[in-house]
């Protein structure tokens, strides 16, 4: 008799996981190509206000209508993320907001964070198993991989920040293999010293999506523009949050037909 009820309990948690894993990555397939359809439908040169003749407007004019801070709703897609190292076909669309219906789609942004290429801390959460696992490897990366994301009309390139960097001096040295000098000197001092690419965190610090990391400062133009992926850790379980952290290293205008080296453009 006993058994019978564990072989039964077997093969109900075995068809929890074909659910979890294989089923709601079919559901978030679906739902992330509409979004991705939805992302060419808005950027299509002729719908798209932000772009003349397939050329950016303005850069200062364009991301003081950022869409990602002009209150898109739940779920709506505004940007998309590549993750070179995790090959060439790795690309997401990413939504607005980070609630369970937003997240069954892509990758969401928090929206009490900044935009993407803004001063502060653009942060975005995203499922490491099942619906569609976009951040099943995040601890893979390492010090200086690219985060590249698009947006209407700019590139954005984010180097991952140093990984496991013993001291001040060693992270300068790392972040200093991708990034300019004083941009270097600058992630790696003054508030940002200490702050590591990647992480592994308790659920309620919070303080990973602040505008600097950790410290309790307002958004202001003086700070470095960061990037925040954050996922459940380990794998199968939410017991703790996996957090990498990385850094603008440059932005660039997103022309029809081109894309940055990273991507395999010129």
């Amino acid at each position: 008799m006993l058994g019978e009820v564990l072989v039964t309990l077997g093969v109900v948690l075995a068809l929890f996981v074909v659910y979890q894993v294989w089923w709601t990555d079919l559901d978030a397939a679906r739902a992330q190509s509409a979004a991705d359809a939805d992302l060419d439908r808005q950027w299509d040169t002729a719908d798209n206000p932000r772009m003349r003749g397939g050329v950016p407007e303005d850069a200062e004019d364009a991301e003081e209508r950022d869409p990602a801070l002009s209150g898109l709703a739940d779920g709506t897609a505004f940007a998309r993320l590549y993750i070179p190292a995790f090959g060439s076909d790795y690309r997401f669309a990413v939504v607005s907001g980070t609630s369970d219906a937003a997240l069954e789609t892509g990758p969401g942004h928090y929206t009490g964070t900044q935009g993407p290429g803004q001063p502060g801390n653009f942060a975005v959460a995203g499922h490491r198993v099942g619906r569609g696992s976009p951040f099943n490897d995040l601890d893979a990366l390492r010090s200086c991989d690219a985060l590249v994301y698009a947006t209407a009309d700019r590139w954005l390139i984010y180097r991952v920040l140093p990984v496991d960097a013993p001291d001040p001096d060693s992270a300068r040295e790392q972040a200093a293999e991708c990034l300019p000098a004083e941009l270097a000197d600058r992630a790696t001092s003054g508030p940002y010293e200490g702050l590591s690419g990647m992480s592994v965190v308790r659920p309620e610090d919070v303080w990973v999506i602040d505008a600097v990391p950790g410290r309790a400062e307002p958004p202001s133009p003086e700070l470095l523009p960061l990037t925040t992926l954050t996922t459940c850790h380990p794998q199968f379980s939410a017991a703790e949050r996996l957090v990498v952290h990385a850094v603008l290293e440059r932005s660039e205008p997103r022309v029809a037909g081109e894309a940055p080296v990273e991507l395999g453009g010129r």
